[in-house]
């Protein structure tokens, strides 16, 4: 079960890395702007640096996750797993996107019961 967890516990890590390069490098790029469903280039640029700070946050949550595997804290995985789930659910809830919640939400909350169940 700890090679389950810590695999999920990567998944969601990797996953908020990437959301970092996306919102932190390529929102005003075509791969942004489609990922996001922006209305526009101009759109993009003027929301850039909001993405940009939300992006950081996101680097900010895979830092955590990563560190609470290196020092082998269960607390702080559930901590940082439990912030994750947290902006799924306000995320998918604000944005009207489901699908949010489904990439986000859903690898943090099967590492969470995981952990849990084995604690």
């Amino acid at each position: 079960m700890e090679l389950l967890i810590t695999v999920l516990i990567v998944l969601v890590a990797i996953e908020h890395i990437y959301f970092l390069i996306l919102e932190m490098f390529l929102w005003t790029k075509p791969k942004g702007i489609i990922t996001f469903g922006l209305k526009s280039k101009e759109f993009a640029e003027d929301t850039k640096v909001l993405a940009a700070n939300q992006g950081l946050y996101n680097g900010f949550l895979a830092a955590g996750l990563v560190y609470s595997l290196i020092i082998e804290d269960k607390n702080l995985s559930i901590f940082f797993l439990v912030c994750v789930t947290i902006a799924a659910i306000y995320g998918s809830y604000s944005t009207r996107k489901v699908r949010l919640f489904y990439i986000q939400g859903i690898p943090a909350i099967l590492a969470l019961l995981i952990i849990l169940i084995n604690n």
